[in-house]
């Protein structure tokens, strides 16, 4: 009989234990999600446009970096002073590298007239990958060969792909980490382009 008291003590005192451990959990949830850093306007931008990624607004001068292309040119951000840039960094490998180039082509292809250029900056594949990549994608942009990986390191950057945007003075104005849509593009690029 003893025992069988002993086992009911022993469980109602590890429920309430248990009881504050669940709740102690949901709350701890809640908290990190209110307090999670956002962008400002990211929910209203991803409501209203099912945006992929929201870029963040930055200002500082744009990095000296020079590359060679799939074709063997040499390219360098100095040249582009007077046209808009996108920066994007990539690998053949990255599912929403390959899932943004069809848009980011035919964005290219419509604005290239008004001053504006795509760089791809491949990060770190083999030059037969890459032409192999940029034939079947047919991108009409530079793709430019990265195999020692200076531009993830002027740029800071560790996760692909990685866009940035320079203005026609060479300063960086835009940042952004994740695959971009065509609505993206039209909300934030499009006005640079136009300035």
């Amino acid at each position: 009989m003893s025992s069988v008291r002993s086992k009911k003590r022993s469980r109602r005192s590890h429920s309430p234990g248990m009881a504050f451990l669940g709740a102690g959990l949901i709350l701890f949830g809640l908290a990190v999600w209110m307090l999670w850093p956002r962008q400002e306007g990211e929910e209203a931008a991803v409501s209203s446009s099912d945006s992929l990624t929201v870029p963040v607004a930055v200002e500082y001068a744009a990095p000296q970096l020079t590359l060679m292309d799939i074709k063997g040119a040499q390219h360098s951000l100095a040249v582009y002073r007077g046209q808009v840039v996108l920066v994007n960094l990539w690998a053949t490998w990255c599912p929403p590298c390959k899932a943004e180039m069809p848009t980011l082509n035919k964005y290219y292809e419509d604005h290239a007239a008004e001053g504006f250029i795509i760089l791809a900056v491949n990060d770190g594949d083999a030059a037969e990958a890459v032409q192999s990549f940029a034939q079947a994608y047919g991108l009409s942009f530079p793709v430019l060969l990265d195999p020692t990986y200076l531009a993830s390191q002027v740029f800071k950057v560790r996760s692909l792909p990685s866009s940035f945007v320079i203005d026609r003075e060479q300063v960086v104005r835009l940042r952004w980490v994740g695959e971009i849509d065509r609505p993206t593009l039209e909300k934030y690029v499009t006005p640079l382009i136009m300035e």
